[in-house]
């Protein structure tokens, strides 16, 4: 039985669906249709224009997966359409009507298209929600049109997790997906399509308010009424009726009080994911093109777009298109934001790398429309680095916004708008919105929801709403700027109002004086398995990393030291792409196969070029010779090469393993490492100490084998559940010296795994070269370093600097971080005695404490190897790999960072005529050199960015090896700013003070 308004309820939803819905237009008209299929990847307009078309009929299949349809469309509005005068219906809009055989997923992850003048201009993009365009008649109502479809596979926008075939190109098939359903003209009725909008947002009020109050039941009667008002045989002739009824509703104004929501248009476009990067170029001018549509027809309405690589693919392939964008943009309703090069990941990136996302996004922008972005924009990415704050206020951000952290599956972030604090104390201010969502359809509901989920009633009340259909591209829609228009003051809902992010960031930071503020990382309590899934592109990401490093270093001292050309361009160009393939569903490795598997190419080719250009300036610095020389790209002085430098000297010979007591050993009068035979370190010794690492009854280098079945995003998580399956690989097939190294051969399941322990002379550092061919899926591997320390914290590297976390849980907030990221190192410790574990291309890791015998706790570290997610990628990390650990005993933090380079950063050896310089020298270890480069203007100076390592205040004196003319300060830009580090400069040396983990860029004038 149900009660009067229920029943109103339910009569609203069907005349919304038999009446207004069918009633939107009037009439249809059908068009001429041809089509043409490119036959492989997406072809130019100029190509498209010129193809041979072949008649295509409504009801036809098209479209195989991943391809370009082009459609040919022409015809012209009926003159049954019009009067004598040639005059539409009053009231009546003619429009261009798509329907591609659009399905039931999401918008953005189905087929989607692009409208094409024959001039070869793009007029609008067509997506599932958002279909039709009056922009493509001209003055006679005629239409002439190419339609460019993608026929892009739904992948899994339902995110039913299941195993597909569609990833990937190659298993893709060549079979239609889609069938075309409508291409016709279509005579909208405004007043319908208005009484719709009314009906939808009021219909969506009534479910938010309370059962109880009068607003909710004034708003059932008279939409009650409205529906009497409109005949069903006329609704055209009596939709104004009804409007008419309802007006009084949307004029009564909201609540003084009420909150404020600060509309932004959006799209969040990722730059790949269940779709290759070079369709995401195209999402970009689909969306785009619908958004300056849309602003031709709504003049309140503003958009806001991030990542300076999607304006650029814009730039280079769609100049029509990049001429309309710049003159919106210049009248400040297209509002680029950000600041970075994509909207990267945060938790792997390294620190040089999240530097250049900075400096050639913002450099982008200020270039091209001469606006200098203060907003950090990431709402996606999966968690946010405590290096992050002082990184944005060293490019000249104010504000950063996200929205992820609203996904955290146990604790919630306190405060929606706060003060974030990074680990060397600079704050930021930040805003979560509290819509929850970064793609708003703004509904009644979402805006209610916000209202009500905001944290910080009382002390403000504005917040930012990102409306727009997002992901896979579309932005916003007419119905949602609607929607706007309707709530901008409407009794029972919050205010919205159309705004810029830096509109909201003034109003926010002028009502909320003094914010909360929130210290360390923004960790995300989801999607931890990113730290570990596409170990290949992961390896990528850090080599590149690397190898730019070097390669700027030894061509800048080419430069310096011979005068030969900076080959800036190249690098610039490198840097850009490399910057792209952080994007956060790619270095994650979320992402579908053909994504993972064209950034394990351009990695490739990224290395080629780049060990070419450190091979050219090596040979110029070197000269002609036949000396045995080491080449050290490190921070720290290595096997008598100083740092940056080039001189002769041999690396460290590995000492040989022993056979010992049906085991073998390592010793180098440093340490003690035994090995049993089941291939695993029972022992390892700091000799001058006797302190052992190995907790007693237990064994290091042991790899273990869980289960790895994660409840919903495969790629993206790792449950907790994983502990509750374990398998020890604690046998070995193979244990035997092979020259300097113990072999150690050890098969499971479809895989096997082959492990090298070898001990440098001199070293404290036990390395482990592992080679795994990994075969598995759904099992995540892991790597076990038991250590002998009591301590309920360890550090982790970060960008700049490094995170203590606890390794406790003592709380619901350290329960759930039972999987951390970490970049070349992590370390725990006790007063006086500390072990700190090295990689090259691992970042997850788990760190644990352990009751040991004979009392106390013991540490555990792990490291997550590699896993077998089956979706996105059903094939994800099949095959070999080859990765690099160590176990530093003894370490100290200092010891830990030199370590961490080492591992990443081996010397290289070549033949010369004799020692090189470096260009630059510190002389305090704590204090890293991180790049050095020559000026991005081109100038000529040396740029060296160098920050604090071990978390102390310190000061150093850095020498430059050529002469200054001056030294200055500068931000990630390069810009001059106030000297916050520089106590004194006396010709080229230079006195530097730095606070914990401070971050210092210095611009050295030739």
């Amino acid at each position: 039985m149900h009660d009067r308004t229920a029943l109103i309820e339910m009569r609203i939803d069907r005349f919304v669906r038999e009446r207004l819905v069918p009633a939107v237009y009037r009439a249809r008209h059908p068009l001429t249709i041809a089509a043409w299929e490119a036959p492989g990847e997406p072809v130019t307009f100029a190509a498209a224009r010129d193809a041979e078309y072949r008649p295509f009929a409504i009801g036809t299949p098209w479209g195989r997966a991943w391809g370009t349809t082009w459609f040919a469309v022409s015809g012209e509005i009926p003159t049954g359409w019009r009067d004598a005068a040639g005059a539409l219906p009053n009231g009546t809009v003619a429009e261009f009507v798509v329907d591609l055989g659009f399905t039931a997923g999401q918008s953005g992850f189905q087929c989607e298209a692009l409208i094409w003048n024959r001039q070869g201009a793009p007029i609008k993009g067509i997506s599932p929600f958002n279909n039709a365009t009056p922009a493509v008649l001209d003055a006679d109502g005629r239409v002439d049109v190419l339609v460019e479809a993608a026929s892009n596979p739904d992948v899994g926008s339902l995110f039913t997790f299941e195993p597909t075939h569609l990833g990937d190109l190659a298993t893709a098939g060549d079979a239609p997906l889609y069938t075309l359903r409508e291409m016709s003209l279509g005579l909208r009725d405004v007043a319908v399509w208005e009484l719709l909008q009314d009906f939808r947002l009021l219909h969506g009020l009534i479910a938010e308010l309370d059962a109880t109050s009068a607003r909710r039941a004034t708003l059932v009667e008279a939409m009650d009424a409205a529906i009497d008002a409109v005949d069903p045989d006329d609704v055209a002739g009596t939709a104004q009726a009804g409007r008419d009824v309802l007006a009084p509703l949307l004029a009564a104004p909201a609540a003084s009080s009420a909150h404020v929501l600060h509309a932004v248009g959006h799209a969040h476009i990722d730059s790949a994911w269940l779709w290759p990067v070079r369709e995401t170029a195209r999402k970009v001018s689909r969306t785009f093109s619908n958004v300056l549509s849309l602003m031709d027809e709504d003049p309140e309405f503003v958009f806001a777009s991030s990542s300076a690589q999607q304006f650029a693919w814009m730039k280079e392939h769609y100049p029509a298109l990049w001429e309309r964008l710049k003159e919106r943009v210049a009248e400040g309703r297209f509002v680029p934001v950000g600041g970075m090069w994509v909207e990267s990941d945060t938790n792997m990136v390294g620190g040089e790398a999240m530097a250049r996302q900075f400096l050639e996004g913002k450099t982008f922008f200020q270039e091209e429309f001469g606006i200098d972005t203060e907003e950090v924009w990431l709402p996606d990415s999966f968690g946010y680095s405590g290096a992050l704050p002082q990184i944005m206020k060293a490019a000249g951000a104010r504000w950063f916004l996200t929205q992820k952290i609203s996904w955290n599956e146990t604790n919630r972030i306190p405060h929606h708008t706060f003060q974030w604090e990074g680990i060397d104390g600079s704050r930021i201010f930040t805003h979560f919105p509290p819509v929850d969502k970064y793609n708003s359809e703004v509904t009644a509901a979402d805006l209610s929801h916000a209202e009500r989920n905001f944290s910080d009633k009382g002390r403000a009340r504005t917040s930012l709403l990102p409306y727009g259909f997002g992901d896979g591209g579309g932005g916003p829609t007419r119905e949602m700027t609607a929607t706007i228009a309707r709530a901008h003051s409407l009794e029972g809902a919050p205010r919205v109002v159309h705004s810029t992010p830096r509109a909201f960031f003034e109003t926010a930071e002028a009502e909320y004086a003094d914010p909360a503020v929130w210290a360390g990382e923004l960790y995300l309590e989801f999607h931890r398995g990113t730290y570990t899934s596409q170990l290949r592109t992961k390896q990528g990401n850090r080599r590149s990393e690397h190898l730019l490093r070097e390669a700027e270093l030894w061509a800048a001292t080419a430069a310096v030291r011979a005068g030969v050309e900076y080959p800036a361009a190249a690098l610039r160009r490198l840097w850009q792409l490399v910057l792209l393939q952080q994007f956060h569903d790619i270095l994650p490795g979320t992402s579908i196969a053909w994504v993972h598997r064209d950034a394990e190419r351009n990695y490739e080719a990224i290395a080629a070029e780049l060990e070419q250009i450190i091979a050219d300036s090596l040979r110029t610095l070197a000269g002609e010779g036949d000396r045995v020389l080491a080449v050290n790209a490190a921070p720290h002085l290595r096997s008598g090469v100083p740092a940056l430098g080039i001189a002769a000297a041999s690396a460290a010979r590995d000492v040989a393993p022993r056979s010992e007591g049906g085991g073998y050993v390592l010793d180098n009068g440093v340490i003690h490492a035994v090995i049993d035979a089941r291939g695993l370190i029972i022992s390892l010794v700091e000799v001058g100490s006797g302190r052992e690492v190995v907790p007693d009854g237990q064994a290091a280098g042991l790899f273990q084998l869980f289960r790895d079945t994660p409840t919903q995003w495969d790629a993206w998580d790792i449950d907790e559940t994983y502990r509750r399956h374990v398998t020890p690989l604690d046998s070995a097939d193979a244990v035997r010296i092979d020259g300097d190294a113990i072999v150690v051969e050890r098969a499971f399941g479809d895989s096997r795994l082959v492990t090298r322990i070898a001990l440098a002379a001199g070293a404290r550092t036990l390395r482990l070269s592992i080679d795994v061919d990994w075969h598995e899926q759904q099992k995540l591997l892991k790597l076990a370093v038991p250590v002998d320390v009591h301590t309920d914290r360890a550090a982790s590297e970060i960008q700049f600097g490094h995170i203590t976390r606890p390794t406790h849980t003592n709380t619901s907030w350290d329960a759930a971080r039972f999987e951390t990221a970490a970049h070349r190192w992590v370390r725990v410790a006790e007063p006086g005695f500390g072990v700190a574990v090295t990689n090259d291309s691992t970042y997850g890791h788990d760190i644990t404490r352990h009751a040991r015998r004979g009392g106390g706790t013991s540490s555990l570290v792990r490291l997550s190897i590699i896993r077998g997610a089956l979706f996105p990628d059903p094939q994800q990390d099949q095959g070999a790999h080859r990765l690099e650990v160590g176990i530093v005993v003894g370490a100290d933090v200092a010891d830990a960072v030199t370590e961490g380079y080492r591992t990443n950063l081996p010397l290289r050896v070549i033949e010369g005529a004799g020692d090189v310089a470096p260009l630059v020298a510190l002389d305090r270890d704590g204090i890293v050199v991180e790049s050095v480069k020559l000026a991005h203007d081109g100038s000529g100076d040396v740029i060296v960015r160098l920050y604090e390592a071990l978390g102390e205040r310190q000061s150093t004196t850095l020498h430059a090896g050529f002469e200054v003319t001056a030294v200055a300060e500068t931000d990630l830009l390069e810009r001059e700013v106030d000297a916050a580090a520089v106590s004194s400069v006396s010709g080229g040396a230079v006195e530097l003070t730095l606070r914990p983990f401070q971050l210092v860029t210095l611009r050295l004038k030739r």
